[in-house]
C-alpha cells in the first residue's frame, strides 16, 4: 500500500500549490546564499526539489546543482522549466540516494522533512544528508515552526483554481499535523479527488538532537527568509536550520 507522499505529489499537487512562484524562490535563495560560505561553482544538492524553482535559482546564482525528488510528475515540470538543461535531475527516495556525495551544500526546503511515521526513518534522511556532504559542507533544512503551527492552525479553507474547488481541512493528531485535501470539478465532469498529507511536528530541541545523532552540527536557526530572520518560537512561521558536517572527523 502506497504512503501519502507517494500519491499526493502528482498533477493535482501542481494545482493546489500553484501560488508558489519563481520570483519568491530567487529571493529565498539570495537569503540562503548570505548564510552559506560557498565559492562560485560550488556543488549543491536540492533534496526534494519539487518543480525545481530553487534549483534553477541556485544555478542562476552560479552553483552546480543536482535536484532530487521522488515524484516523476514534479520532475517533469522541473525539466520543462530547465530549458537549457542546467540542472542534473534525479528521481529517488530521500532516505536512499543513488549519489556518491561530495557536495558543498545540501538544501531541504519548505517542510520536505518529517514525512514518515517513525523517527528512525527521518534519521535515515539526515544521515543521507551527512553522507552527501563533504567534510565541512553546509546544510539547510527549512521546516515549519511546530509551536506556531499548533497555535495558529486554520481548521479549514476553500478556494477555486481553474474551475476546480479545493477544500483543505487541517487537524493535529498527537505529534502530527494532517491535511485532507478534496478537489472537485465545478462542472461535475471529473468527480472528486481526495489526498492526505501528514508531517511530524518536531520541536527545535528534538530536531537539533536528531541532527547531532546523524553527525551534523547546527550553527544557526532562523525564523524565515525576510527581514525578521531571527527565530522566535512564538512568532516565527518557519524553523530553518543552518549547519555543517564537521570538518575533522573519522569517515
Amino acid at each position: 500500500m502506497k504512503d501519502w507522499y507517494e500519491k499526493s505529489f502528482g498533477e493535482d499537487y501542481l494545482l493546489v500549490y500553484k501560488h508558489r512562484d519563481i520570483e519568491g524562490a530567487a529571493r529565498e535563495v539570495k537569503t540562503m546564499i548570505s548564510w552559506l560560505d560557498l565559492p562560485p561553482g560550488a556543488q549543491v544538492l536540492d533534496l526534494c526539489c519539487g518543480t525545481g524553482r530553487h534549483s534553477l535559482a541556485l544555478v542562476d546564482a552560479g552553483y552546480r546543482v543536482t535536484g532530487v525528488d521522488l515524484s516523476d510528475v514534479l520532475l517533469r515540470e522541473a525539466r520543462k522549466l530547465d530549458t537549457k538543461e542546467r540542472v542534473d535531475w534525479r528521481q529517488a527516495d530521500m532516505r536512499e540516494l543513488p549519489l556518491k556525495g561530495g557536495f558543498d551544500a545540501v538544501v531541504n526546503l519548505f517542510t520536505s522533512f518529517g514525512y514518515f511515521r517513525e523517527d528512525g526513518e527521518q534519521l535515515k534522511v539526515l544521515r543521507e544528508i551527512r553522507r552527501m556532504l563533504k567534510p565541512g559542507g553546509w546544510f539547510i533544512i527549512d521546516f515549519m515552526n511546530s509551536p506556531y503551527v499548533r497555535r495558529h492552525l486554520v481548521p479549514a479553507s476553500e478556494r477555486e483554481e481553474e474551475g476546480q474547488r479545493i477544500v483543505e481541512k487541517r487537524r493535529i493528531e498527537g505529534d502530527f499535523v494532517i491535511k485532507d485535501i478534496s478537489i472537485s470539478d465545478m462542472h461535475g465532469t471529473k468527480g472528486t479527488r481526495e489526498y492526505h498529507e501528514r508531517v511530524k511536528l518536531y520541536t527545535r530541541g528534538r530536531l537539533e538532537e536528531m541532527l547531532q545523532e546523524a553527525g551534523l552540527m547546527t550553527d544557526e536557526v532562523y525564523g524565515g527568509y525576510n527581514e525578521e530572520v531571527e527565530y522566535d518560537e512564538g512568532r516565527s512561521q518557519r524553523m530553518i536550520f543552518v549547519g555543517r558536517r564537521p570538518q575533522e572527523e573519522k569517515a
